[in-house]
């Protein structure tokens, strides 16, 4: 799995853009969140990607002062209402931690996850022990992750052993009681 498919997988999760309408009010643009109903500005995003509801599907565009949108070789202005969805970050200590892992865990991690129903972007915590570690160090702990898709919590614990051998042993547990184990081992 190289770096493109990695990161066409994390794209491509559930719940990965917080998305809204947009207002100029006062002379700004003010962002609505449509889950939380909160407003801010949209000045908090600029010079970030964006997407804008055009044409009946989403156009990928930066986002410049006074509600200006780069696409491609275009730029256009945002218009009242219109729909606009911005990427969310991932939390620093679990990208950290999705850089570090093999290709095999990776793809293991994120696809049993998935079929829980929960999505990288539902991280609301994440301890990576492996970002204590030197270089050369033998490396073995553990990491926790606790995620939230608003339906259900999932807490995962991470054991990993990297040293002659690669292990990563994955334990997913959600509030519901259900719990699932998966083990990569590979030399």
């Amino acid at each position: 799995m190289n770096r493109q498919q990695r990161t066409k997988l994390i794209e491509y999760q559930s719940r990965a853009f917080t998305e809204g309408t947009v207002e100029y009010i006062n002379d700004q643009w003010v962002f609505f969140d449509h889950e939380t109903d909160e407003a801010s500005l949209l000045d908090e995003f600029l010079h970030q990607e964006l997407e804008v509801f055009r044409f009946k599907r989403w156009k990928k565009g930066i986002l410049f002062e006074e509600g200006k949108v780069a696409l491609g070789d275009e730029v256009f202005h945002l218009k009242n209402q219109d729909s606009i969805r911005i990427r969310k970050h991932l939390v620093f200590s679990l990208e950290r931690l999705l850089e570090e892992m093999n290709d095999d865990a990776f793809y293991q991690f994120v696809t049993t996850l998935n079929s829980m129903q929960f999505s990288v972007y539902d991280c609301i915590y994440c301890y990576n022990q492996l970002a204590f570690f030197n270089e050369k160090d033998r490396k073995s702990g553990v990491n926790f992750i606790v995620f939230d898709n608003q339906d259900h919590i999932c807490n995962v614990q991470h054991h990993f052993c990297y040293y002659e051998k690669m292990s990563d042993r994955f334990e997913f547990t959600l509030n519901s009681g259900k719990r699932m184990v998966i083990e990569k081992i590979s030399s």
